[in-house]
C-alpha cells in the first residue's frame, strides 16, 4: 500500500512523462523492484513506465546492465560509480528516456564502517546525460530504509522532470 505522498509523486511523474511523451525505467538492487512496483501501481502506467530491472547480485548488475565487474571490484556494489553505471546500462539496453538506479545496504546486516546500514546510492539519467548521482543515509529497519529510498528516488525524478518543464 502506497503512502499518500508516494501516490502524489507517482501521479506527478506520470503527468510530466506523458506530457513530454517520454518513458522511464528502473535499475534496482536494494529495493528489489519496489520503485517499479510503486510506479506500476498507477492504472495506465504502461503509457510512461517501460521496465524495471532487479539486479540484486553483482553478476546481475554485470549481465543485465553491463556494469563492469572490475568497477564493482574497485568501488564495491554500493557506490556512486556503480549506481551511475546501472542507470547508464539501463538507458543503453532499454527504450527509456529516464533511468533511475539504486544500490545500497538496507540491513539489518551487510553494513561496514565505511558503508553502514542505511547507505544508499542513487543515480538519475536522462538519455545519456547524467542528471544526478547522490548518496543518502537512511535510518530505521530494512523496511524503513527501502521505503525512504523509494521516496527519495521518486522525488528526485519528479523534481528533475518538473525543472525541465519550466
Amino acid at each position: 500500500m502506497l503512502l499518500p505522498e508516494e501516490s502524489e509523486l507517482i501521479e506527478r511523474v506520470a503527468l510530466a512523462l506523458i506530457q513530454r511523451k517520454e518513458r522511464m525505467g528502473t535499475a534496482e538492487s536494494c529495493t528489489g523492484g519496489l520503485i517499479a512496483a510503486a510506479c506500476t501501481s498507477l492504472a495506465g502506467s504502461s503509457q510512461w513506465f517501460e521496465r524495471g530491472v532487479v539486479s540484486y547480485s553483482n553478476e546481475a548488475k554485470t549481465e543485465l546492465l553491463g556494469v563492469p565487474a572490475a568497477l564493482i571490484g574497485l568501488h564495491g556494489a554500493v557506490s556512486g560509480e556503480v549506481a551511475e553505471q546501472m542507470a547508464r546500462g539501463l538507458v543503453a539496453h532499454a527504450p527509456v528516456d529516464w533511468a533511475l538506479a539504486v544500490t545500497g545496504v538496507a540491513g539489518p546486516g551487510g553494513g561496514s564502517e565505511a558503508k553502514p546500514v542505511g547507505t544508499i546510492w542513487l543515480a538519475l539519467m536522462h538519455g545519456r546525460t547524467r542528471v544526478r548521482v547522490w548518496r543518502e543515509h537512511f535510518s530505521g529497519d530494512r523496511h524503513a530504509v527501502r521505503e525512504q529510498t523509494v521516496r527519495a528516488g521518486l522525488q528526485a525524478l519528479c523534481d528533475a522532470l518538473e525543472d525541465r518543464d519550466s
